[in-house]
């Protein structure tokens, strides 16, 4: 059995892992026979109201992921590449806030070291990634020096900073994926479009069969 790490930024798209996507994540890694363990950055961080988007107090996203996981969720200074055979990042905008600071830089962007030390496990021990949403944009600011193949979908902006990384990027609709055979990378939009629940699902589902398969 198959067994893939999870990297949330949290719980909540304003300021965390989206919930949708987090789940659709674990949903298709159980449909596809594959054990799956929870990771987070043990850290503080200024916390978004979702309903009006005013400042709603410090929270700690290792204990926001739990939310998710139901409990059963890992610093993320404990991941090695050594224990799992693929991983993956569901979406989100704490994905660009906590993981790394591309909501403010883009591509000149600075990484959390303990979220590129376990990209760059995974990428040179030839292991698969899949990156959801927003995410792509972080694999390609730590990968995209090699020329890796990523999607958002099709927002020019976001697109057009993504390739400043050096990273190559491909249109994609919601309910589909890109696989980067070379590099092992697998990439879908999600909620990078305005998009119904089932479709993010679908696109979610493809990569992450594509991610098991791979690994």
């Amino acid at each position: 059995m198959k067994k893939i790490a999870v990297v949330l930024s949290g719980c909540g798209f304003k300021d965390g892992a989206e919930i949708t996507e987090s789940v659709s994540t674990l949903i298709s890694l159980t449909q596809n026979n594959a054990e799956y363990k929870v990771f987070a950055p043990d850290m503080e961080f200024q916390a978004v109201n979702h309903i009006d988007g005013s400042s709603s107090g410090t929270r700690n996203i290792l204990q926001e992921a739990a939310r998710i996981a139901r409990g059963d969720v890992n610093p993320l200074s404990q991941l090695s590449s050594n224990d799992f055979d693929g991983l993956a990042f569901p979406g989100g905008f704490g994905v660009a806030l906590h993981l790394c600071s591309w909501a403010q830089k883009g591509a000149n962007c600075e990484v959390l070291p303990d979220v590129e030390r376990v990209i760059k496990e995974f990428h040179e021990s030839s292991k698969p990634i899949c990156a959801i949403c927003i995410a792509p944009a972080l694999i390609a600011r730590v990968l995209g020096s090699k020329g890796i193949t990523v999607t958002i979908g099709e927002d020019a902006e976001t697109a057009a900073e993504i390739e400043k990384t050096g990273a190559h990027h491909e249109k994609c609709a919601v309910d589909d994926y890109v696989t980067d055979r070379e590099f092992k990378v697998i990439t879908t939009p999600a909620y990078m479009y305005n998009a119904k629940p089932a479709q993010v699902f679908k696109g979610i589902q493809g990569a992450i069969k594509e991610l098991v398969e791979m690994a």
